[in-house]
């Protein structure tokens, strides 16, 4: 209870639902503004709670990539590919507590996830520009691991990376004229899921977090020797 009453958790609720309103009313450049401060709030929250620093990293990637991609068309593949960066941190978060064991186990979150993926590039593929095709695969893969993951360690996360699948879909298919890009609607919807997704991942890796330090599983993931959490060496 204490953690949802954190200045910084309630302050991102704040700014994401003034967001929101903002970008139904193309209140430039305030939409563009409050955008760029929703990612940064929750790693404050992550920070705060002492969270696994690659989800600080994570998070730091998609405020990059938010602002890249409010700066102007010309950075959009930069904006890419800092998101794409922050995915790369999110699965190998998952990745460090076990994610391919499960995925091993249950195969298919990896085929649904698969098939998804292969699916969106087809739709969108031509009608992207030449420049975009040779990265939208890779931007897609990066995406079902992120997805396929999360779902193998945490429900919650699990749905957390469902939308940003979705999110970004809707993004690929506006650039390959599939969809109206330019709709209220198609806006509200990108960001609505983004939002979700972003803080759906977060407090699943945090709540996993916690419950596995209660559980004295013989590791402390507060507790690093380095920049980046690791799991615990086997004896």
């Amino acid at each position: 209870m204490v953690a949802v009453k954190s200045p910084w958790l309630i302050a991102f609720g704040v700014v994401s639902v003034v967001h929101l309103a903002l970008n139904a009313a193309d209140a430039t450049p305030w939409d563009s503004i409050t955008k760029c401060f929703i990612a940064p709030l929750l790693a404050a929250w992550v920070l705060e709670q002492h969270g696994p620093r690659l989800l600080v990293a994570a998070l730091g990637f998609c405020f990059l990539g938010d602002l890249f991609l409010e700066l102007g068309d010309d950075l959009f593949v930069v904006g890419m590919a800092a998101f794409a960066a922050a995915h790369v941190c999110f699965i190998r978060f998952f990745v460090l507590r076990g994610a391919l064991a499960q995925l091993r186990a249950k195969p298919w979150i990896l085929v649904v996830y698969v098939a998804a993926a292969i699916g969106l590039v087809v739709w969108a593929w031509s009608g992207l520009e030449v420049g975009l095709r040779p990265i939208v695969p890779v931007y897609a893969a990066l995406l079902l691991g992120t997805a396929s993951t999360s779902l193998a360690t945490d429900l919650r996360a699990g749905i957390g990376g469902a939308c940003f699948l979705v999110s970004d879909g809707i993004i690929a298919l506006g650039e390959a004229d599939r969809i109206d890009k330019d709709a209220t609607g198609t806006g509200l919807a990108i960001m609505g899921l983004y939002i979700v997704a972003i803080l759906l991942l977060t407090t699943g890796i945090l709540s996993r977090e916690k419950r596995t330090i209660a559980a004295g599983a013989g590791f402390d993931p507060t507790i690093r020797t380095d920049c980046w959490p690791r799991l615990p060496q086997q004896m």
